[in-house]
């Protein structure tokens, strides 16, 4: 038997700057990169097609990468376990011995942490070596930050862990040829119009291309609904999907920082590539706000469940302007700027006092972007349940005036009101009769009777927020929060 590696992809679909395969090539055994599509994720709610149909177009890219090297990416249907032995009872037949597993750490939801609990048995009991490498600059169970802003510069800073392919030894096609027959849902395969497509190939051109000239926009639009679809880097669902490590992106941005024009767009952005790991390393951290309140005592917070509301959330049909075009935006894009995403966790949570559970999955499944580890922590931070954090209760008239003042973006994903012009478009309740029929708005219109009224709600959320912060129970958690969670002075 020839002992040989598996390299086993998740949510680190590339091939430079990668640890687990840069060491495995290192070690002069034989390489084969595996990826498993597994029941329990793609029935999972926080996951949509949108996520499966951008891993598929990752690995086609890999695999036209790998194609040089008389390799390929065996991709696998089932239960992780199941098809770790069903491929290793395969290879064997080959005469090779899967004698070590390479992966990075997950920091993914809890399933996935039950999943490796149980892959680090099956390995043990198999005599399989299993090395784990760290993602980024996230430390696995760290009790607090002390020291963290310093790691995560020195790891940031260090050398790329890229693999020279071509002296790479890939286990001969022969012995897989058999395991390459996977054929994933005619939808996958199809490019959706208005969704980024994944792989390194097209990451790397988005990042080369926010140098070019876009990049200068960034600092001034990117809390703009309109303006920040091409200002922005638009990287994010390629770091959350690991076609680009942080690293090759934060020093990339460093590469360029002399650039003309440029200075306070990399700035913002260097803050927002630290932010990242930050949020990660706090759902590492604590890992049971998948399914409570970071800050304990907001279980007893007084929500009030309204399905019609949460609903009506969903599918973008509240009735007010920017917070429907910003949900129909995500519905068939799967982006949207940092702001409105945050709008639209304080509009669900504080205007219409619903649980944050009721809404955490529906944005994960439309973010094309969606990273756990990023996903609740910020879905907490703005829906106000972590007692550390300044309470927002985001006005989506005022965001209108000063993010959409024209009402280009609201016009582009709401048509119906396209004959409003702003202001008046910002809340089209105000229409009198005469202006409804000057403006061809139908009398049933939902932008007439919106679901609440949005100063009153929002009063009501202020006065409910700010004393249920006060509590003694709230502030005692806190204590403990900011200790584990915020770096010292």
């Amino acid at each position: 038997m020839t002992p040989i590696n598996l390299i086993w992809l998740k949510r680190d679909l590339r091939l430079t700057d990668h640890a687990p395969l840069f060491n495995a090539a290192r070690s002069g055994r034989p390489c084969l990169i595996v990826y498993i599509f597994e029941p329990m994720l793609l029935n999972d709610p926080h996951y949509d097609e949108r996520h499966w149909r951008f891993v598929w177009q990752s690995l086609m890219d890999i695999n036209m990468r790998l194609e040089q090297y008389g390799s390929q990416v065996v991709v696998l249907h089932g239960d992780a376990q199941t098809c770790l032995t069903q491929l290793c009872a395969h290879l064997k037949r080959f005469q090779f011995e899967v004698r070590h597993l390479y992966s990075h750490q997950e920091v993914g939801l809890r399933n996935t942490f039950q999943r490796d609990i149980a892959i680090k048995a099956w390995a043990k009991s198999h005599n399989i070596t299993w090395h784990e490498t760290q993602m980024g600059a996230v430390l696995r169970g760290a009790p607090n930050r002390d020291q963290w802003d310093k790691r995560w510069h020195q790891v940031m800073r260090a050398d790329l862990a890229t693999p020279d392919l071509a002296k790479v030894q890939f286990v001969p096609h022969n012995a897989v040829e058999a395991l390459l027959d996977y054929q994933p849902p005619l939808p996958w395969r199809e490019r959706q119009k208005g969704m980024q497509t994944g792989g390194a190939t097209v990451g790397w051109k988005t990042l080369d291309d926010f140098f070019i000239e876009r990049g200068k926009r960034y600092y001034y639009s990117l809390s703009k609904p309109e303006e920040s679809r091409t200002a922005c880097s638009r990287l994010s669902p390629y770091l959350a999907w690991g076609n680009l490590s942080l690293r090759e992106v934060y020093q990339t941005v460093l590469a360029h920082w002399q650039q003309p024009g440029f200075r306070k767009s990399l700035i913002a952005l260097t803050s927002r590539l630290h932010w990242h790991c930050h949020f990660i390393q706090k759902f590492e951290s604590e890992c049971e706000m998948e399914t409570r309140p970071l800050n304990r005592a907001y279980q007893h917070f007084p929500y009030q469940p309204d399905n019609q509301l949460v609903l009506a959330w969903q599918r973008g049909e509240t009735g007010i302007p920017l917070v429907d075009a910003c949900m129909r935006c995500l519905i068939h894009t799967g982006y949207l700027n940092f702001r409105m995403r945050a709008m639209l966790v304080s509009f669900l949570t504080h205007h219409l006092n619903q649980d944050w559970r009721s809404g955490v999955a529906h944005l994960a499944r439309l973010f094309l972007d969606f990273e756990p580890g990023i996903h609740y922590p910020q879905f907490q931070m703005q829906a106000g349940v972590t007692g550390i954090n300044t309470l927002r209760i985001y006005n989506p008239v005022k965001q209108a005036l000063e993010h959409d003042p024209e009402g280009h973006f609201i016009h582009r994903w709401l048509p119906e009101l396209t004959s409003l012009p702003a202001p008046i478009l910002f809340t089209p309740w105000q229409l009198t009769d005469m202006e409804q029929r000057l403006y061809g708005i139908e009398a049933n219109s939902i932008y007439l009777q919106p679901v609440i009224d949005v100063t009153m709600a929002a009063k009501a959320a202020r006065t409910r927020m700010w004393d249920f912060k006060k509590r003694d129970d709230v502030n005692q958690d806190a204590k403990r929060i900011i200790k584990r969670h915020v770096r010292s002075s």
